[in-house]
This record gives C-alpha cells, structure tokens and sequence, in this order.
C-alpha cells in the first residue's frame, strides 16, 4: 500500500489528493485520471475560459440555445432545487453583478445601476431542458462557482472509488471529501480556518466518510469608500451579503454540503442560522461578532 501525496491546481484554487493505493494499482494512473477530472470540470464549466461550455452559453444570451449535456442538465436540475429552497437567494443567474461590484471600484454602485443588472437576473427566467438552454437577455450570465467545485470533488471520489481507492481524501479549495477512513482506521483530521485569525484553524472536525465545505466572506472582499463589503451578493437586492461570516457543514455528498453553507452565507445572520439548523446536517457558524454556533462548536 503506497501513501501518496499530489498537490495541484485547478478552478482557480489550490486542490489535494491523499491516497492509499493498493500495491496492485498502477499508482501514476489514478493519480493522472483524478487530476485530468478536476481539469475537465474547470474547462467545461470556467466562466475565465473563453471555450468552455459555460462561457458559450453566456455568449449566446439573447441569441440563441447551446447545447448541454446529460451531467450539465443534472447539474442545472439541482441547482433549481438550491434556488426553490433558499427562495432564490441561491442563483447561478447573478453573475450579471460582477460588473457592478468588483475589486476595482472606486464608488458605491448607484440603485440604478443595481436594478439594471437585477433585470437580467433570475433562475426560473432560464428556459432548458435536458438538452438545450437558453439564457433569453442579452447579458444574462451562468455561473457555477457556487455548484461545480463541489461536484467535482464528490466526482473525483466516485472515480477514485471505482479504480480500487478504499482510503483517501479529495480536497478541491477547502471542499473536502473522504473516501473511508485512513489506512488505520483513523479519522481524517480537518481544520476550519479561523475567518478573524491569521490561517491558523478555529476548530478540528475528524471525518470518516462524506464530505466538509466551508463557506467564508473572509478571504475574498471589496473596500469602498472606508467600508468592507463581502464578495457575496444578494440576488435579490444586488447589494453584497452582511451575514454569517463562515460556514461549514458536513453531509454525505460535497455538493450537498457545500449548497447548504452557501445559502446560509447569503441570507443574514438570523435566516442563515434558521437554514444550517432547519437542514439538520452538523454546522460550524461563526458570527461577524466571533461567535460559534452549531453542533460542531
């Protein structure tokens, strides 16, 4: 049983592999099949490459439909779920927003211009079926930041499993999924970043099967006009999110675990508290005031 250790990037984050590969494997090939998996989806679903399916279709807005696959109509399939249940604060439509609030901006957007990009936002104006989509405004964007990277990770995991991996740990950016236990039987040990710390972690959650996300407005933010405005933005108000500051959560899929944290940053701290608690999957919150909350506190 070889232990091995690969580090690389991919959908603009720093990204693990942990194995425990069988002598009988050929340990190069699950390692370049993993890594080539985690490439396909930052190609396919990139909004910064110019030829990736993601970036076609929001070419075409007010154009024409694009053609989609059966794995990116599953993908649409639950993000509307995300949508319906967070009451479409969870929008893969908002991309639109970007324009409007980035880290170069000088001055606060005025309300006018936020409500011109709000026009071109909203999932259930998409029109898709399981083989085509359609994005009917000129503008209007996709974007899967929020969904892919956790897809992803519990793909990875799934091929890993099917090669003969029994023990090992998928990291993609801080979202993690385990696949069984160590070698010796021992937990995988996870740390949560302390958001108001210097790297170091707030707390260590050990995990044996499914998956760890972390949701934060810590890392990424805008300063304007003496102010610090969170990278996350209200879909329904286009204003940037003053809630939560972290989030994690544990479920057995990635993709699950981070949905759950996300929606919970983008509502404010009373309804992202009533989310992590009304989903009943474990949680570590943490307040603008440093405060934990949660069954992994």
């Amino acid at each position: 049983m070889n232990t091995v250790t690969n580090q690389f990037r991919a959908m603009g984050c720093p990204c693990e592999l942990r194995l425990f590969i069988p002598d009988k494997l050929n340990q190069e090939k699950v390692v370049s099949c993993c890594v080539a998996e985690a490439l396909r989806f930052e190609e396919k679903y990139s909004r910064y490459r110019p030829s990736s399916l993601v970036s076609r279709i929001n070419a075409a807005a007010g154009v024409k439909a694009i053609d989609i696959d059966p794995e990116t109509s599953a993908i649409l399939d639950y993000t509307r779920v995300c949508f319906e249940q967070s009451d479409g604060l969870f929008d893969i439509t908002a991309g639109s927003l970007r324009s409007v609030w980035h880290q170069n901006m000088k001055t606060l957007p005025s309300q006018e211009v936020i409500e011109r990009g709000l026009t071109k936002i909203g999932f259930d104006k998409l029109i898709f079926s399981t083989d085509s989509i359609f994005l009917p405004f000129t503008g209007m964007e996709l974007d899967f930041g929020g969904v892919v990277k956790e897809y992803a990770a519990d793909a990875i995991a799934t091929l890993a499993k099917s090669m003969g991996i029994q023990h090992g740990l998928v990291n993609l950016g801080g979202d993690v999924c385990v696949i069984g236990a160590q070698q010796d039987g021992t937990a995988w040990p996870i740390g949560v970043i302390d958001p108001f710390g210097h790297g170091e972690a707030i707390a260590r959650i050990e995990l044996s099967e499914g998956a760890l996300t972390t949701s934060g407005s810590y890392e990424r933010f805008f300063q304007v006009e003496g102010k610090t405005y969170s990278h996350l933005i209200n879909p329904l108000t286009g204003w940037p999110v003053e809630g939560l500051v972290s989030a994690s959560v544990i479920a057995e899929q990635t993709i699950v675990a981070g949905s759950i944290s996300s929606i919970a940053l983008l509502a404010d701290t009373a309804g992202g508290l009533a989310w992590l608690q009304s989903c009943q999957a474990p949680y570590l919150a943490i307040d603008q005031n440093k405060v934990c909350h949660g069954t992994l506190k």
